[in-house]
């Protein structure tokens, strides 16, 4: 605690340890340390001093954006600030991506992998990021439970066939997977209650009106809670989805959900005339973009 103010203070350092003669001085606090004699730490905080330099470009971008200078946000303002954004996170996932390539023996590669991650992991770049660290670092705790997360990707992976399910719709009529063999069709997992979910429903229905009879359709699975199946209902008709919807209420324990391993919402599946996963997560003008690539 800061005297006299009650505040918390955060004075942390975190490093890691390794057979060797490390050595830790600070002057003022624990967190403004600095550490010798260990090359995994020193690669570490290399590594992190690149990231703090993107985190602070992202700490200004945010007051940007928060700037009553630039109130009320022009669509323009957005459009720039989302491109930005994006650029921001392309450049902290390649500083990641470097030292996850030029670190295989340094089991500080798995927890930089984690960051990468996220709750959507994107298994053609992580995937490809673990299966080239060393058998000694996969074979530590840490790497053996993201291994076996890879495994559980793996399966989700871009050209894999997309697992079949079942599922009841708003009428309670049983609705597989499988019965739209033949067509392209968009898996969107979404919720009444999920605010960016709704944000995206105008793209989908814009899209799903424009190919619907284009050999194109939408299966929506909604984590809807129990008991909530007339928010998730009214949900469906303001936001005007007139695709097929199932659900089974259950919230994150959503059986279809948990088969597909997602863990967080928006998330949606891509799949193919012949079943199989051809894109993943395409949200905005990508989803229309791909698309229009696919059905002419």
């Amino acid at each position: 605690f800061h005297e006299g103010t009650g505040k918390k203070s955060t004075d942390l350092f975190p490093f890691y340890l390794e057979n060797a003669a490390i050595g830790i001085a600070a002057s003022d606090s624990v967190k403004h340390a600095i550490i010798s004699g260990s090359k995994m730490n020193d690669d570490y905080q290399k590594m992190q001093a690149a990231i703090n330099i993107v985190n602070d470009k992202s700490a200004a971008l945010k007051a940007e954006f928060n700037s009553p200078a630039n109130l009320p946000h022009s669509e323009a303002f957005l459009g720039e600030i989302g491109n930005r954004s994006m650029a921001l996170s392309a450049e902290k996932n390649n500083i990641y991506k470097n030292f996850v390539q030029a670190n295989p023996n340094n089991p500080a590669s798995v927890d930089i992998l984690i960051a990468m991650t996220g709750p959507i992991p994107d298994y053609e770049v992580v995937g490809t990021l673990y299966n080239g660290l060393s058998d000694a670092v996969k074979a530590t705790p840490e790497g053996k439970m993201y291994g076996a997360r890879m495994d559980k990707l793996k399966i989700f992976a871009i050209g894999q066939p997309a697992p079949d399910f079942t599922q009841n719709d708003t009428q309670g009529t049983p609705v597989s997977l499988s019965s739209f063999k033949g067509k392209y069709v968009l898996v969107d997992f979404w919720a009444s209650w999920c605010g960016p979910c709704r944000a995206e429903n105008p793209n989908v229905a814009s899209n799903y009106e424009k190919y619907k009879g284009k050999n194109f359709t939408v299966l929506g699975v909604s984590l809807d809670q129990p008991g909530a199946k007339d928010k998730w209902l009214k949900a469906i008709a303001d936001d005007h989805l007139n695709w097929t919807q199932v659900s089974d209420l259950q919230y994150w324990n959503n059986a279809v959900a948990k088969q597909y391993n997602v863990v967080a919402i928006p998330q949606n599946f891509l799949i193919d005339p012949d079943g199989k996963i051809i894109a993943k997560n395409i949200r905005g003008g990508t989803l229309t973009s791909k698309l229009a690539e696919l059905i002419k």
